[in-house]
């Protein structure tokens, strides 16, 4: 089946916010009196905010019910510094361009909340260009879980195999697999080289170098 849509990641894809949620994360963590690695953090990259906290509270036996604080904490934190400093990941409007030149319809996939979904899709200028946009913070399982990128393609009127999504992290590609879209990876610099990234359809190092070519390996 032909492809006619395309749905984005949107934290560490379209907009470098992943270092602000590690700033945020330290800085609320710290009140509990642990700190993560970049390797930890690594880990869980791509986990819902929820999911996150719960794994790094239960590796330091932190009482759960810190839990909603540390949510609420984390989030409120990590909206403020991506309205403040957020800045959009190289190639944003080439890949937006390249697919709205083709008529492909065009949403948005990911596990961030609305405060912030709204925060980021305002600051880049793109909410006219997306025709859905779905979160998985609500749903009862996040990426890896497939299914805010199948609600997306419902959302959009569109079958699964008409679907290429495009994701940094590796709890994303597998969520696209698994609803058995085309997925191209966009790993950050640190971890590219990891082969755990072999599963997508096409690995790239920055959106920009998206082109009509490669979108015929697909």
């Amino acid at each position: 089946m032909q492809l006619n849509t395309v749905i984005f990641d949107m934290d560490g894809l379209l907009i470098d916010s992943e270092p602000l949620w590690d700033e945020a994360a330290t800085e609320i963590f710290q009140r509990y009196n642990f700190q993560l690695s970049k390797a930890q953090y690594a880990t869980t990259t791509g986990m819902r905010t929820k999911e996150f906290i719960e794994w790094w509270f239960r590796q330091y036996k932190i009482d759960e019910k810190h839990l909603p604080e540390a949510e609420n904490a984390i989030l409120q934190n990590v909206v403020d510094k991506v309205a403040a400093r957020g800045k959009a990941m190289p190639g944003v409007a080439h890949i937006l361009n390249f697919f709205i030149e083709r008529n492909f319809k065009i949403g948005l996939a990911t596990s961030s909340a609305k405060p912030l979904i709204d925060v980021v899709v305002d600051k880049l200028g793109i909410r006219n260009y997306l025709q859905a946009i779905e979160s998985a913070a609500d749903l009862p399982y996040g990426k890896p879980h497939p299914q805010v990128y199948l609600n997306c393609a419902e959302a959009l009127n569109s079958q699964p195999s008409q679907c290429i999504c495009f994701e940094d992290s590796f709890n994303g590609l597998i969520a696209a697999k698994a609803a058995r879209m085309k997925c191209v990876v966009v790993p950050a610099a640190y971890d590219s080289k990891n082969e755990k990234f072999n599963a997508a359809d096409l690995k790239i190092s920055s959106l920009i170098n998206f082109n009509s070519l490669l979108m015929q390996t697909l």
